[in-house]
């Protein structure tokens, strides 16, 4: 968790951007990641010429920079003082910026691959050097840090509903991620990646609980070089997604620049083991533009619904998926709309619905979503499925956001709040009752439909049209309310002694009259 001083210093970056005229927040995030990559270079070397001296030759092993390229490094311009000789130094055909372009045939990072088509757009000297005066302040040895500052730069992102794209909160993806608990063999896919959030999340979660198993050599190459992968076809959004990982400590993330559900993506057919997403919904595509294999699994345009059969083909026989839906595939009535529940319930495995409340995405969007956790069978395994009617996740449900609940950081603190929930509940948040009631299914069978959580049968979903919606199938008790016959709220309720015991209208009446006389003698004298 960044300190306020960190996170100040950031702001001061923001501002600095935003006063000097770029205001886009995208192209913000974008300049800001070209830059601290241009300042990791630096530190890469700086660990390659320490480790040279150490050694017998004193020949620094695959350099970085050649002795003539000096002045490009981040150590030599953030001393030049002149932000115009900076601007200089970044703009001119062989300086900075030009450098780590060309880095694009460098297959050991999966940054430097999308460099390629990478544009300066920082033309104010003035900017140009406050900007590498605030960033040099920051100190970003610490892996953890360099990544929670990239999170903070990312969650200013405050340009949503662009093509349908909202930022997951950070505390919905720790959710998903400790409800499926990803393995240390897993494949983990987000066909819809983005900055790459959920893939981050999974990452720390494979950190904290493999430490041990991390250490061996097939397991760490697996996790470096084979375990996280994505598709994205937003160049800007796969630098800073692949940037993301790079800062989090993945350096070969497989990102795939396509368009996941066109032909280009025909190949994700039986790749991952593991599916966490929460791809792009209310959009329509024309049948033209979304591969035919998909097509036979569901006909239809709405994004929502192709992502899902893209996820069923994307997975291995045994994969699961945690994904985020609009509620309108939940009760959709259209043909497209239930040829996919009914895939996913009787030709596959669903088992579990997780309803959000509305207020989940905004300021963004107060749209109604839900989590679908599935699991590909090919030949159905639906008996029942787990619903939960979740009420709170921890912030105010309005567009500020506030914090209600106590955060966790990682996934240890989450597993104390756990306990601590089982203790004594936090009415604010049910993100530990969801991941704790998740991991106990054998108990959820008693449940009542008027508790938050409760199982339903296949055959009784199927008797209602293939509905998901939770509405569907929780009882609700209504109570009963008794109020005062009408008599007694005008004239009061009176013992049978005749005492007044609950004054009326009339009585409240009077009362304000003799208050009100009261009142004009006092300002009469």
């Amino acid at each position: 968790m960044l300190n306020a001083t960190l996170r100040g210093q950031i702001d001061k970056i923001w501002e600095t951007f935003w006063t000097g005229g770029v205001t886009n927040p995208l192209t913000v995030i974008e300049q800001i990641t070209y830059l601290l990559f241009m300042k990791q270079l630096d530190v890469i070397q700086q660990q390659k010429e320490k480790k040279a001296q150490l050694g017998r030759t004193k020949e620094i092993k695959d350099p970085i920079y050649t002795p003539e390229q000096n002045e490009l490094r981040w150590s030599s311009f953030q001393t030049l003082g002149s932000p115009e000789e900076l601007l200089k130094i970044f703009i001119r055909p062989d300086g900075a910026f030009e450098f780590i372009k060309q880095l694009g045939d460098n297959k050991d990072s999966a940054f430097t691959k999308y460099l390629k088509d990478a544009t300066f757009k920082i033309s104010n000297a003035r900017v140009l050097g406050t900007v590498i005066d605030l960033i040099s302040k920051i100190d970003m040895t610490d892996r953890d840090t360099k990544g929670d500052v990239y999170e903070y730069l990312l969650s200013k992102i405050a340009q949503a509903g662009v093509n349908g794209q909202f930022r997951t909160p950070r505390h919905i993806i720790k959710m998903m991620v400790a409800l499926m608990a990803p393995k240390i063999t897993d494949i983990i896919c987000d066909p819809s990646a983005g900055s790459c959030g959920f893939l981050v999340v999974a990452a720390e979660y494979i950190r904290e609980k493999y430490k041990q198993a991390l250490a061996k050599e097939e397991n760490h190459d697996h996790f470096q070089n084979g375990m996280f992968m994505g598709m994205e076809f937003d160049d800007t959004m796969l630098r800073i997604g692949a940037m993301n990982m790079m800062l989090h400590g993945i350096e070969n993330v497989n990102l795939k620049p396509v368009d996941a559900l066109s032909e280009a993506n025909k190949d994700f057919v039986a790749t991952s083991t593991l599916i966490l997403a929460n791809p792009p919904f209310k959009g329509s595509l024309d049948e033209d533009a979304v591969d035919s294999s998909i097509h036979q699994i569901v006909k239809g345009k709405k994004t929502e619904l192709l992502f899902l059969a893209l996820m069923l083909r994307g997975l291995v026989v045994g994969g699961r998926a945690a994904v985020i839906v609009p509620d309108g595939v939940l009760f959709g009535s259209s043909n497209a709309h239930k040829q996919i529940r009914k895939e996913i319930l009787e030709n596959n495995q669903l088992n579990a619905v997780i309803s959000m409340p509305s207020g989940v995405f905004k300021p963004y969007a107060g749209v109604s979503t839900a989590v679908l956790i599935f699991t590909k069978t090919g030949k159905g395994g639906t008996r029942d499925v787990w619903f939960y009617d979740m009420e709170a996740d921890g912030y105010s449900l309005d567009d500020k956001r506030t914090s209600l609940a106590p955060e966790f950081a990682s996934f240890a603190d989450l597993e104390k709040l756990i306990d601590q929930y089982q203790q004594e509940p936090v009415l604010q948040t049910d993100i530990p009752d969801i991941v704790h009631r998740y991991h106990n299914l054998e108990k959820e069978r008693e449940r009542a439909r008027t508790e938050k959580s409760f199982m339903v049968p296949l055959s009784e979903i199927v008797a209602n049209g293939y509905d998901l919606s939770i509405n569907r199938y929780k009882e609700v008790v209504h109570e009963e309310i008794k109020y005062d016959m009408p008599q007694e709220i005008i004239g009061g309720v009176f013992d049978k002694s005749g005492n007044l015991q609950k004054p009326g209208i009339r009585q409240l009446d009077k009362e304000r009259m003799d208050r009100l006389q009261k009142l004009e003698q006092l300002l009469m004298k």
